[in-house]
């Protein structure tokens, strides 16, 4: 036995080795961000810790808005008929750029508590601008504010802040389609446009918070996500179908 521990001491070395380095490789977090998160292209910057995707960004909308200041090139005037066929009433706020950090889930799950929607971001498109939800207030419907909706259907709060309550219009008929990817609200789930597989989406096929699970062209083993329907065409419903990660503005 002495003559064999010189030979085997070095195996037992190697094999203790070998299964630390096993393990520390199974304990390992992946910080890689998903490719899916690449179509945020209004994003400053994205990165993962393995458990929140981190998407910072200006919140400044890549298209024209009468909003925007007339020295900028993105000015363009705007009158007439806006969302839901109200005539425009210019709100007295204007676009400035701001800093906020989105973090939501890498993989998110259905909530056992499906918590309100907060004012303010809900969420974020894929240009950057914050999603808000279905309320001017505390309970107080879009009704009279809908009107000051530039020609892409959002505008700016007293601090400046551009936003999108309702279908974001550039990007469903300008930058991609109605039933495309829109981005993503705060408890990671996908939001998409009005159209579903060539036909539009009703709210009969909808759950409580606006969405269902289905296969998308991102997602194509299924996935809850969001709808904008032309019916009721607010980002989402009564709340989160997950839970929400945070944004710092």
């Amino acid at each position: 036995m002495k003559k064999l521990l010189p030979i085997l001491l070095p195996l037992f070395t190697f094999l203790i080795t070998a299964c630390k380095n096993n393990t520390d490789d199974l304990t390992e977090t992946n910080t890689e961000v998903p490719a899916i998160y690449s179509k945020i292209y209004g994003a400053t910057s994205i990165t993962s810790d393995g458990t929140y995707i981190t998407i910072k960004t200006k919140g400044l909308p890549d298209h024209k808005s009468v909003y925007y200041a007339t020295s900028n090139s993105l000015y363009e005037n705007f009158s007439g008929t806006t969302f839901a066929g109200n005539t425009f009433n210019k709100n007295p706020n204007s676009i400035s750029e701001q800093a906020y950090t989105f973090k939501i889930p890498v993989d998110p799950k259905v909530a056992a508590k499906h918590a309100a929607t907060p004012l303010g971001p809900i969420g974020i498109a894929l240009n950057g601008v914050p999603f808000f939800n279905q309320y001017a207030g505390p309970n107080q419907p879009l009704t009279s504010e809908a009107t000051s909706f530039d020609q892409y259907w959002g505008h700016p709060q007293q601090t400046g802040q551009y936003h999108y309550h309702v279908e974001p219009l550039y990007l469903t008929t300008v930058k991609t389609s109605k039933s495309a990817l829109l981005g993503f609200l705060l408890d990671g789930f996908p939001v998409y446009g009005p159209e579903e597989n060539g036909a539009l989406v009703t709210a009969t096929t909808l759950d409580a918070y606006h969405g269902h699970t289905l296969a998308t062209t991102e997602y194509p083993n299924g996935i809850y996500h969001y709808h904008i329907t032309s019916t009721d065409p607010y980002i989402n419903g009564s709340g989160f179908y997950g839970t929400a990660g945070t944004v710092s503005e």
